[in-house]
Parts: C-alpha cells; sequence; structure tokens
C-alpha cells in the first residue's frame, strides 16, 4: 500500500509513520503546498496513493483545501469518483465541529479520524475503507 500523510506536527507525523509502515510505503509533507506538489508529482509520474491522511490544520494551505486539490487533480488525470485509482482521503485531525466534518465530506473525503487516535482506530479505518491492512 502506498500512503501519503499531511501532518505538520513532528511527534504526530512520527507517529504516523510509525504506525503505517508496517502495511506499506509512507511519503511525508508538512505544509498543505508540499503535499498537493508530491501528490502532483506522483500523479504526473504514474504513481497513485492508496490512501493519503490530511490534518486539517496545517501551515500554506489547510487540510480541507488539500482535500479540494487533490480531488480537482484527480479529475484532470481522469480518475473520477469510481475509478479505482482514485485515493481514499482520511482526515485526521483534533476538530471535531459538525462544520469541519461536513465540509471533508462535501469535499469527497471517505472518512474522518479525531485525534487522538491509537493503531487499532487507524487500521480499523483502512479496513472500512477496503484497503489491504496484512502487514508488509
Amino acid at each position: 500500500m502506498k500512503m501519503l500523510i499531511l501532518e505538520d506536527d513532528f511527534f504526530h507525523r512520527k507517529l504516523m509513520v510509525r504506525l503505517l509502515a508496517q502495511f506499506g510505503e509512507c511519503d511525508v509533507s508538512s505544509t498543505g503546498p508540499e503535499c498537493v506538489d508530491v501528490f502532483t508529482k506522483a500523479l504526473a509520474n504514474d504513481v497513485t496513493f492508496d490512501v493519503v491522511f490530511l490534518d486539517i490544520m496545517v501551515p500554506g494551505m489547510d487540510g480541507q483545501k488539500v482535500l479540494r486539490a487533490i480531488r480537482d487533480i484527480e479529475q484532470q488525470h481522469d480518475i473520477g469518483k469510481d475509478h479505482p485509482r482514485r485515493a481514499k482521503v482520511v482526515m485526521v485531525t483534533a476538530l471535531s465541529d459538525k462544520q469541519n466534518i461536513t465540509t471533508a465530506y462535501q469535499e469527497s473525503c471517505d472518512a474522518y479520524l479525531i485525534k487522538p487516535y491509537d493503531e487499532a482506530k487507524l487500521v480499523d479505518t483502512l479496513r472500512k475503507l477496503g484497503l489491504d491492512v496484512a502487514k508488509k
């Protein structure tokens, strides 16, 4: 499984990589623009991410805008909602208010995980999205 993580907090970034690396390759970004750039360059090289984890409160461009950009980039590459190469997007944030959750789903996120989380919640979220959680 190929994963992209947007997380600006060093501790949470390291934690996510530690928990997820057992399932595949993790690419990491710490700002919104960097995440969009990584996603764009990957698609330009015919590489897709199985899942993208987005924090909302990050520098440069918040996670909601990154989600919107990812879906726009996919559309530009003819990767629509039911396309098998479309990335699953999981919002991973401390923001549990109705407005942020609603906005994320309106922008086509696939899951919303509220911090703090643990390995079991993360794995359960991946399973619910139909992703392979077999350890590599």
